[in-house]
């Protein structure tokens, strides 16, 4: 396992361009922290960002307390591999849906009706952008 300190690399990059999940947990959680899949991406500024609703008990969180981390892990089948991103988190309200769209187009098939009426429904509700902005990167590769 290695630790740079506030910084993901350009392998960090590339590892987390990929249609992965990450495991995001907020700090002001219940002990233990209980870690929930999202979809996220990595901004070539080194941040990780990802959308939820407003009134989420994740943004009620970290509007107390400001720091989360995400960890994201290869898929079974490949050699072991995981990054770990922590740091404080602002909740932007501007750029979510347009994240949204992106991800979407990533994790799933738009040409299925369903997952684009399934998109539609996230884009017709009001969403926020939370943007981790990292101060402790591990990684770990085998």
């Amino acid at each position: 396992m290695s630790t740079d300190a506030s910084s993901l690399t350009t392998q960090d990059l590339e590892f987390l361009r990929r249609p992965l999940h990450g495991f995001l947990s907020v700090a002001g959680g219940p002990l233990p922290p209980q870690p929930r899949p999202v979809w996220f991406e990595a901004t070539d500024e080194g941040t990780i960002q990802l959308f939820t609703a407003p009134d989420s008990l994740k943004v009620r969180r970290l509007r107390r307390d400001p720091r989360a981390s995400i960890v994201v892990a290869a898929p079974v089948g490949e050699r072991e591999r995981w990054l770990s991103v922590a740091g404080r988190t602002t909740v932007e309200p501007e750029g979510a849906h347009d994240l949204c769209a992106r991800l979407a187009a990533r994790y799933w098939d738009l040409e299925d009706p369903v997952r684009a009426a399934d998109l539609a429904a996230i884009m017709a509700a009001d969403q926020v952008r939370l943007v981790i902005h990292p101060e402790t990167v591990r990684r770990y590769q085998y």
